[in-house]
């Protein structure tokens, strides 16, 4: 058994007559397999294992369980023992750069909510990414609202409006530009000053800091994301006591995405103007 090539014998020894604890440290070791390979190809190597033990080993007892189902009812969490927690702000911060920079697209459901001058507002709708500079969030709730770069100018039209306004993406100063870092152009620990890390419920972190550039409107944005990177939350509280937060779901990394999804033609009679966004 020792010289067949799909058998480690010093990763069965440690099935043999021992206690299921240690058997899972030791496939915690050999992640591997399925970070790599997929569940499905580690459940296949894992029953070749089992028919090849020898009687009286751990997989042939009368009371044994197959090490396929160990793996497939521990995976998720030994996938999260993997990935530990961020040590700093920094770790954290390439983390998130990580995560995005190594997409082409992406495209997520997004809940936008607002307090502030008395007004209390959730929205939502499917926010979609792409390499370089566009972005698109297209409101299902107010349907037909829009936000959109198309890597020129950003757009904003909101239905009923008799304009639509129109303002140079390099100058743009939207609630929603600090989440251009993930169209790749810069890095999120450039994009936010003063940064610190607090952990954040289900597992998750947040990061607190300053947008650059925008230290006259905005107090302090929070950015909340799992432990690989991927961003479910984000907040902006601004300097006049108004409150926006976005949370995200649904993430699916590089979706294809139609080049035309980007690309905005007003409505017939709706005049566009350069202006500033709406507050």
């Amino acid at each position: 058994m020792t010289n067949h090539p799909h058998v480690r014998p010093p990763f069965l020894a440690a099935l043999k007559g021992r206690d299921l604890r240690r058997a899972v440290v030791r496939a915690a070791g050999n992640l591997a397999a399925l970070k790599g390979h997929g569940f499905s190809r580690a459940a296949k190597q894992a029953e070749r294992w089992r028919a090849l033990a020898p009687e009286g080993s751990f997989f042939s007892r009368h009371r044994r369980v197959r090490f396929a189902s160990i793996i497939l009812l521990l995976g998720p969490s030994l996938v999260a023992f993997a990935q530990a927690p961020p040590s700093s702000v920094h770790d954290l911060a390439q983390r998130i750069d990580a995560h995005y920079n190594q997409l082409h697209s992406l495209r997520a459901t997004f809940t936008e909510s607002f307090t502030g001058f008395g007004v209390d507002r959730t929205e939502s709708g499917t926010l979609l990414l792409a390499k370089p500079g566009r972005m698109k969030w297209d409101y299902t709730s107010p349907s037909g609202k829009l936000f959109l770069l198309d890597g020129k100018y950003g757009w904003f039209y909101s239905p009923g409006e008799p304009q639509i306004q129109r303002m140079p993406a390099s100058k743009l100063d939207d609630l929603r530009s600090p989440l251009r870092f993930l169209l790749g152009h810069t890095q999120l620990e450039k994009e936010l000053t003063n940064l610190k890390l607090s952990p954040a419920p289900s597992g998750q972190f947040t990061l607190t800091g300053q947008a650059k550039g925008q230290e006259q409107r905005v107090r302090r944005v929070m950015i909340t994301a799992a432990a690989n990177g991927s961003i479910t939350a984000m907040e902006i509280d601004e300097n006049d006591g108004a409150v926006t937060k976005f949370t995200f779901s649904g993430e699916q990394p590089n979706a294809p995405i139609p080049t035309a999804a980007f690309h905005f033609t007003p409505p017939a009679g709706v005049h566009v103007v350069d202006a500033p966004p709406p507050v």
